[in-house]
């Protein structure tokens, strides 16, 4: 749409970015209980679909449901974000498991590490989860202070694993080294003392029943909600800028990259991926398991995910996406090193300006340089709402 075509003065809020923290927001703007006045939201995205990262689609040569930006698995332990997505989709149990294909011992085994992937690696014969604590107690390595994810990793696993699993899939993800990332990033990786070798135990594990865009079509579906795709916020602001006054102007909503609003600091380190798809006719499955890592050094690609198997599609074909991660495209991941999180502090500070100046709010995770899981996202986005937004809230 032109950006004359555009009047944003007639909304209360506009909200960039339609993914998972910008729908969540623009829904409860207009479907709040108790929202006394019912609030007129524009949602743009440069992109020309609606759910961000989340967005999938059917393929029409397979008919199968894929993702166009990857995988997502949704769980989660919060009860108010489960019941909150409900609202918008009835959802299919699925307890997500993955395999890590190890080519020195041409062997797939089960991610997280649980008790078969020691006895399957390392040569053990591990029964019970006290067989597990001693054996993790005789292989992980102490330290006074883990200051960095290699010393995370060894901790929590000891060198073997660590070696065979963990430090080339970590290097070919980032394009750094374990040590030059915080201890956050391999922090998050769990560690079963029994046989689950489901890669979440989260109590809430499901995927929407018609995917993740249709998710996101519901909680906009509202008449107070106009939707414009294929619209750049910055031309859009630019047009504006001396046609309007600041008192005309609407809220804004910001979820994009932060360091793109504002151009006077050097940029953030992201990690994007680029996906190559192959498409396998009259083939039942290309692989055992939807989503296989690849740690090997020498392979180029981290992980294969054959989408056909997430909620068991039906198809004669089969489709495969490789994945690479890369440091230019797409911005994905925020690389969480000292040196990016020093310089976010200094963004922060000028996000903190342009919310007291010109009411500009920065939400999720590109904005808040924070890596967040979807219901993460979705929390975030609704205690921002009600710190920010709900009139009745005691936190206002």
């Amino acid at each position: 749409m032109d950006n004359s075509e555009i009047d944003i003065t007639k909304y209360d809020y506009v909200v960039v970015g339609a993914g998972i923290s910008g729908s969540t927001i623009a829904e409860r703007l207009v479907n709040c209980d108790t929202c006394k006045v019912k609030n007129k939201v524009l949602v743009i995205d440069k992109r020309s679909h609606l759910a961000g990262n989340c967005y999938d689609y059917i393929d029409k040569t397979t008919n199968i449901r894929i993702s166009k930006y990857g995988p997502h698995f949704f769980h989660t332990n919060d009860l108010e974000v489960w019941n909150y997505v409900n609202m918008f989709s009835k959802w299919i149990r699925w307890e997500h498991k993955a395999l890590s294909y190890v080519e020195s011992v041409n062997k797939c085994v089960s991610i997280p590490v649980n008790i078969t992937t020691i006895n399957e690696l390392c040569n053990e014969n591990i029964e019970n989860s006290e067989d597990v604590k001693e054996w993790l107690s005789s292989n992980q390595i102490k330290y006074d202070e883990i200051i960095n994810s290699e010393e995370m990793a060894k901790s929590r696993v000891g060198e073997k694993l660590y070696k065979l699993l963990i430090e080339p899939y970590t290097y070919k993800q980032w394009n750094k080294m374990p040590k030059e990332l915080d201890a956050s990033v391999l922090a998050r990786i769990p560690i079963r003392d029994n046989f689950d070798s489901r890669y979440f135990s989260d109590k809430y594990q499901a995927l929407p029943e018609d995917g993740y865009t249709k998710l996101v079509e519901n909680m906009l579906d509202n008449p107070n909600i106009t939707v414009s795709l294929n619209t750049d916020f910055f031309k859009l602001r630019d047009y504006y800028k001396n046609k309007v006054s600041s008192s005309e102007m609407p809220t804004i909503i910001y979820t994009g990259p932060i360091d793109s609003y504002f151009q006077n600091l050097p940029k953030l380190e992201y990690r994007s991926l680029e996906f190559k798809k192959e498409i396998y006719y009259y083939k039942n499955y290309y692989q055992t398991n939807s989503v296989v890592n690849h740690p090997d050094i020498e392979t180029p690609y981290t992980r294969i995910t054959e989408y056909k198997h997430i909620l068991n599609q039906k198809s004669p074909h089969t489709i495969i996406f490789k994945e690479y991660s890369s440091d230019t495209g797409e911005p994905y991941y925020p690389v969480p090193t000292k040196r990016n999180r020093d310089l976010y502090d200094k963004y922060k500070l000028l996000a903190d300006e342009e919310e007291e100046k010109y009411d500009v709010h920065f939400l999720g995770r590109l904005a808040n340089y924070k890596y967040f899981n979807m219901d993460q996202a979705i929390k975030n986005a609704l205690d921002y709402y009600e710190l920010h937004f709900d009139s009745t809230s005691t936190k206002l």
